[in-house]
């Protein structure tokens, strides 16, 4: 039997390109610096093959930054892979749907790929919010940090609860690949070698 999304329908729980938004929450400098080194170097390497991937795939990639004038703008090497690839939206709320036309593309997509920082605060209120709304989310386990490891595990299992699809950055890639036939097949998967 098909697995139930929040709005009651049957859907399936792969991604799915053509209806995909990859969404890079919050991935700046000074927050990122205050991330554990090993946590903090696994969620820039993740999202940069979920970026290259996303370039390679035709998936549009959104970007938020939260307070930008304080918390500086995204880390490179991501700010370099983003580059005329991304549409970046400034916020100040923690949630990335409190901004009109951010959330109006999100909710337009049908299912949104969530990398970012905190996975317990800007993470979870924009998933929270998305899945309420009927979008399919997928969160990217290893492509979200917290400060707090213990915090990070919280906002995973709160997504996992709302309905939120809890996933990781290979299987994302592959989902969007389905088949080895696929003319991206080798250009994709050398980003995981």
């Amino acid at each position: 039997m098909a697995e139930l999304g929040n709005t009651g329908a049957p859907f399936d729980a792969r991604c799915d390109r053509a209806r995909s938004r990859l969404l890079l929450i919050d991935l700046q400098e000074r927050l990122m610096a205050a991330m554990p080194t090993e946590a903090r170097e696994a969620v820039e390497r993740n999202t940069a093959r979920l970026v290259q991937g996303a370039r390679e795939l035709g998936v549009s990639i959104e970007v938020s930054r939260q307070y930008p004038q304080g918390l500086g703008d995204v880390v490179e090497p991501l700010r370099a892979l983003l580059e005329d690839h991304a549409l970046v939206t400034d916020k100040t709320s923690f949630s990335c749907c409190a901004e009109s036309g951010l959330e109006a593309r999100l909710r337009d997509a049908g299912q949104v790929v969530v990398t970012g920082a905190e996975t317990h605060i800007c993470v979870a209120q924009t998933a929270l919010e998305l899945c309420a709304a009927g979008v399919q989310v997928f969160v990217v386990e290893d492509a979200v940090c917290s400060r707090d490891p213990a915090l990070r595990r919280n906002g995973l299992e709160r997504l996992r609860a709302a309905g939120a699809v809890i996933t990781n950055h290979e299987s994302v890639l592959f989902e969007w690949l389905r088949d080895a036939s696929d003319p991206q097949f080798r250009s994709v998967s050398r980003l995981i070698r």
